[in-house]
């Protein structure tokens, strides 16, 4: 095989050869142009990207090559300025400001990174680490289950809502199946009791740092972020008790366990007062439970949810089993006691009905099969030999940055920068140098006090690419 044909020869020729194609049309295979003219295929796919380039072609992953339909089929844009004032008139409405809908902290950790990249900014595990057949082996069976297309009961499967309702009350059975709502995932269980308990623009306590979906999510529903700053051992109670006072807030979002992005486990001795402070201001807890599953074989025994202890109804809990499985299967439940419960299932069902039968179908299968304890039990393993993984490479790579709090569940690390950092500048760097994280402000409700960082270490293909992603990151650190 020889090279005479360049890329820019090769792009030439096939730019000359596109009038034989339909918009829309086919290209021939790379491996086929490979042997038509010759050329490495390093040669080709970069012949192909510079025409892509231009407009000539789109490139789809797995797919090939095709003719891209040309810009002039496409309708020349409307004017859409009215929608400006149209969607800024809430304004002026009772309570105050708009409703914000930005999706920017959130998308931050749900973009794909471009190749060659190691990300360090998702929330979900790899492939690899995702239970694919068991969850393929289970849609099977649920597929083939009578009545498997047919309506669900509104609150979702009675089989599925029994096994949270003692996944969340413990085996002491503190909590009923009839106060168990299954939900779309945990974003949307979230949403669903944000709305349900906090009249529209009032205030919402929220940790400080708190995950961004939970900030973008308040603001979203008319709510105002009042933030509570967490330390190692969770929220703080005495400021807690403050901003309930002062904000006349009815709900505290938090997350008693493995905290993002802090990692904090809530202190056996705050507990208590948090749920206090609570009562005292007539106000909801929405206990955000995201990283029971997510525990590390290290963690030695987990407290128990603040919601299995919980009589008067003070707790309205959320637990997913997304994370743990696979970005698509978006089951989760919230738990309630006493009226509240009536009010989230009407919310639910008036935004979305109900989640599709063969979803709760799926789950059903996979959580009743031997699959699934073993799959917790590698991700247990898996996670506590990344998280060592990152914390050696830090230290070996970073030394004069402070190790960050090291937790024994979740998937990250939030790490602190020198002061007078600009974490987004560091975040630029960092891309640069081929790694993907999550600057840290998106994480606070109000100015960061400090600059920080967050590093993911599930997303990455294993403990060699956390390595290389943190020397990587040692080119992109602020001197």
């Amino acid at each position: 095989m020889h090279h005479s044909s360049s890329e820019s020869e090769l792009a030439r020729v096939l730019r000359e050869e596109l009038n034989r194609y339909s918009p829309g049309e086919k290209l021939p295979s790379s491996r086929a142009l490979v042997e038509r003219h010759r050329v490495s295929p390093v040669t080709v796919s970069r012949a192909l990207a510079a025409l892509a380039a231009e407009g000539l072609v789109v490139t789809r992953p797995g797919a090939g090559a095709f003719r891209a339909v040309p810009r002039a089929a496409v309708p020349a844009p409307g004017d859409t300025s009215w929608q400006e004032v149209a969607l800024s008139a809430d304004a002026l409405a009772e309570g105050g400001g708009p409703r914000g809908a930005d999706a920017s902290g959130v998308l931050a950790t749900l973009a794909v990174p471009p190749p060659g990249v190691i990300e360090f900014n998702g929330g979900y595990l790899p492939p690899a680490l995702r239970p694919e057949r068991a969850l393929s082996a289970a849609l099977a069976r649920a597929g083939r289950r009578p009545g498997a297309w047919d309506r669900p009961p509104m609150e979702g499967i009675e089989e599925l809502r029994v096994w949270f309702a003692r996944e969340i009350g413990g085996p002491g059975g503190g909590l009923s199946p009839s106060g168990v709502l299954i939900t779309a995932g945990g974003q949307s269980a979230l949403t669903t009791a944000l709305r349900a308990l906090a009249p529209q623009g009032s205030a919402v306590l929220l940790e400080s740092p708190t995950y961004p979906g939970l900030l973008a999510a308040a603001r979203a529903s008319g709510l105002r972020p009042v933030p509570v700053p967490v330390d190692r051992d969770g929220v703080r109670p005495e400021l807690l008790e403050r901003a309930f006072v002062a904000s006349g807030a009815r709900v505290l979002v938090c997350q008693p366990l493995f905290q993002n992005p802090t990692g904090a486990v809530l202190h056996p001795r705050r507990r208590a007062r948090v749920l206090a402070a609570a009562r005292a201001a007539g106000a909801f807890v929405i206990e955000d439970d995201f990283a029971r599953w997510l525990a590390h074989d290290d963690a030695g025994a987990l407290p128990p949810a603040l919601a299995a202890d919980d009589p008067d109804g003070v707790v309205v809990h959320v637990r997913s089993l997304t994370k743990i499985t696979s970005p698509s299967l978006r089951v989760g439940a919230l738990a309630a006691r006493g009226p509240a419960f009536e009010r989230l299932r009407a919310i639910q069902v008036v935004d979305s009905f109900f989640v599709p039968r063969p979803l709760q179908e799926t789950a059903l299968e996979l959580i009743s099969s031997p699959a699934w304890v073993r799959h917790l039990r590698t991700v247990a393993a898996e996670l506590r030999l990344r998280r060592a993984a990152m914390a050696t490479a830090l230290a070996a790579e970073l030394p004069d940055v402070p190790l960050p709090h090291i937790p024994h569940g979740g998937y990250h690390l939030w790490l602190r920068l020198p002061e007078g950092s600009d974490p987004a500048a560091v975040a630029e760097a960092a891309l640069r140098a081929g790694v993907a994280l999550a600057p840290g402000a998106p994480y606070f409700a109000a100015e960061p006090p400090s600059p920080y960082l967050r590093l993911s270490f599930a997303p990455a293909a294993g403990v060699g690419e956390i390595g290389e992603g943190v020397r990587r990151l040692r080119t992109a650190w602020p001197a």
